[in-house]
């Protein structure tokens, strides 16, 4: 394709820069999600709320993480990528200062959800990104690698949070992301526009938006997505409910959960960059992932309606988000595959339904008994999964 011969960088230092940058930016809304979760029950003292408004700093990130997308993607479609993700990383270090200033827990669920919004840049813009310069199996192979990456930010997010929370509080962990974001906006500067301007989405700006209808148009992408929507549904299930059935059922330190947290992050990792590469195509792989994904998501929804034991259920989880990671670089690679002309839009799309479903399914969590709410969610979207996955995959 002409596109990629184009704009795909002739030195393998360059691309091994590309690639660790756009890991990063991917990695930064999974980040903002999973830094502060040690310290969920913390700011419940620390605002004198509840529980579930609590959930809800967390159910806001993920509905800015969805918005921002749908809003950034489509125009970086428009304007190129290089300026849309200046803007939003600016954003994001003016939305950590505020969340760093807020006194009580409306102003701190409003701040994060701009916060969210702000992150959503890096996300759907280094997808976009990738798209722009790999086709065909070597995009598949390289979101493989940009997934593998992706789990060293997850793996340290918890446990660097909890480690903190040994000597600081909440707003110590915002002053690192604080620092992050300024880091990543300085290193944005220094980004080449990879959407040439003759690629570029021809029609005005707010006719960039009409282009989302023709992609999900597109079944085949549709099934692509709603399995990506599902699999997220079990892993912000588990991500929202993870800190206290680990912290106040289990009663486990704070530590402890950001080492088990980053275990089942370290799995996510593994199957992505280990697993997945053996198969020889990604419609295989993604088969593969998702049936065993789905009967173990069933024995982990199994495990904790019955309240096994902490070691039952733990174990069950690590192995369970092995094939996590099979599921979601392959499904995001064969959506975007299908929209190359699109791909802002449609990494649009991807980003928006897994964050704003995702916030429906983590206050859900916190109704009621929680092991059995989360058990049962977490079913729920296996199932679901399974069978978007069968359709997609079917010959």
């Amino acid at each position: 394709m002409n596109l990629m011969t184009q704009t795909l960088p002739k030195q393998h230092n360059s691309r091994i820069f590309i690639l660790l940058f756009m890991s990063m930016l991917s990695a930064f809304g999974p980040f903002v999600t999973d830094f502060y979760l040690p310290a969920l029950p913390q700011l419940v003292n620390n605002f004198d709320t509840t529980t579930s408004l609590v959930q809800l700093t967390l159910t806001f990130s993920m509905l800015g993480l969805a918005t921002g997308q749908m809003i950034i993607g489509p125009l970086s479609d428009k304007l190129g990528r290089r300026t849309p993700l200046i803007i939003s990383l600016i954003l994001f270090v003016i939305s950590t200062v505020a969340c760093l200033y807020a006194n009580d827990i409306h102003t701190f669920i409003v701040c994060r959800l701009i916060q969210g919004f702000a992150a959503a840049g890096g996300l759907v813009i280094s997808r976009s990104i990738v798209t722009d310069l790999y086709a065909g199996n070597a995009l598949a192979r390289t979101f493989s690698l940009m997934a593998a990456i992706n789990g060293i930010a997850p793996v340290g997010a918890p446990l660097l949070g909890g480690i903190m929370l040994e000597w600081t509080d909440w707003r110590g962990i915002f002053i690192i992301l604080l620092a992050i974001g300024i880091i990543l906006t300085l290193i944005s500067f220094g980004q080449k526009e990879t959407l040439l301007p003759e690629n570029r989405f021809q029609g005005g700006i707010l006719s960039t938006f009409t282009q989302l209808v023709p992609v999900l148009r597109n079944r085949q992408f549709t099934f692509y997505l709603l399995i990506q929507t599902f699999a997220m549904g079990v892993l912000f299930s588990y991500i929202a409910a993870s800190p206290f059935i680990f912290q106040q059922h289990y009663e486990i330190s704070p530590m402890l959960y950001s080492i088990c947290f980053g275990l089942n992050a370290f799995a996510i990792m593994i199957g992505s960059s280990l697993l997945t590469p053996r198969f020889s195509s990604a419609t295989t792989a993604l088969r593969v992932g998702a049936t065993v994904f789905f009967i173990l998501g069933l024995c982990v929804a199994a495990a904790l309606v019955a309240d096994l034991s902490f070691a039952v259920v733990e174990g069950l989880l690590f192995v369970m988000m092995f094939f996590f990671g099979m599921v979601m670089p392959t499904s995001t690679a064969l959506a975007l595959d299908l929209e190359r002309k699109s791909a802002g839009n449609a990494s649009a799309l991807l980003g928006f339904t897994q964050f704003l479903f995702g916030g429906i399914v983590s206050p859900l969590t916190g109704m009621g008994n929680i092991l059995i709410t989360t058990g049962i969610i977490i079913a729920l979207c296996c199932g679901a999964m399974y069978l978007f996955t069968r359709i997609a995959t079917q010959k």
